[in-house]
């Protein structure tokens, strides 16, 4: 009989500690569970972080894109066209007030219509900064090929380029975006890249706008976040934005610069 208690006992005692150690390993896995699902939403939570700071540099920088053209507009109308249009006014007054000779006239007249031709000029010049000619009138691809062998013809840099683009295939808004894009990588690789040889390639596949550009410049560190920000790429990400596009870059110390953007 005792015998058989004692049995028992173990029996009771093993069932006991049977249910402990799997309570413990349902606690232990609820923990692993626990702090797993912490680390991952802590991770997701920074990447959120992460994304809201990038997004808020990003319009920052649109912000500070847009203001900047806005500013050398101002700047262009204050300095090319209010003051050559006092000059006009100047001498209008001394037309109208009379009591002139002969000879000063035909010169106040002569200044008046030289100030009247500087000032039409300026307003040519500021209207093509806008909105360039060639691109308003042709499109995208004249405008990307006058631009390009207008680089090659200073001899600055040897710009070659294969552009499948078809007419009106994006906005005109869209297509100064990119051929301001364009402008901004041509100008870093002859400014910054000392680069002298540099390709333009435009294609459209699956409705889908495909923009290389790769030039054999000194390149840059990618790692380096001011050189980055040097380089302009600050104003060319923010106008990749605007256009709801996606670009990717790659570049080494003296292994030249990489772009693609897609829209």
């Amino acid at each position: 009989m005792e015998k058989l208690l004692t049995q028992e006992n173990q029996v009771v005692t093993i069932v006991i500690i049977g249910v402990l150690f799997l309570l413990l390993m349902s606690v232990g896995l609820l923990l692993f569970f626990f702090l797993s699902r912490k680390k991952i939403v802590e991770k997701e939570l920074d990447k959120k972080s992460l994304e809201v700071s990038h997004q808020k540099e990003l319009l920052k920088s649109i912000i500070v894109t847009q203001e900047k053209e806005r500013k050398r507009i101002a700047q262009d109308l204050h300095d090319d066209i209010s003051s050559k249009l006092n000059v006009i006014s100047l001498n209008a007054n001394l037309l109208k007030d009379g009591e002139l000779s002969p000879d000063e006239y035909l010169i106040i007249n002569e200044g008046i219509l030289e100030a009247t031709e500087k000032t039409l000029d300026s307003a040519r010049k500021i209207a093509h900064n806008l909105l360039p000619p060639i691109l308003a009138e042709f499109g995208l691809k004249d405008a990307i090929e006058e631009l390009a062998d207008s680089y090659n013809n200073s001899r600055k840099i040897n710009v070659t380029y294969s552009l499948f683009y078809p007419k009106n295939y994006l906005q005109t808004e869209n297509e100064l975006h990119v051929f301001r894009i364009v402008q901004e990588l041509i100008n870093n690789s002859v400014r910054h890249g000392n680069a002298k040889e540099s390709n333009i390639y435009i294609e459209i596949k699956d409705n889908i706008f495909f923009f290389n550009y790769t030039d054999n410049g000194i390149g840059f560190n990618m790692k380096d976040a001011n050189c980055k920000k040097g380089l302009g790429m600050k104003n060319i990400e923010s106008r990749v934005a605007l256009l709801n596009g996606k670009f990717s870059i790659e570049s080494s110390l003296n292994n030249g610069f990489k772009i693609l953007v897609i829209i």
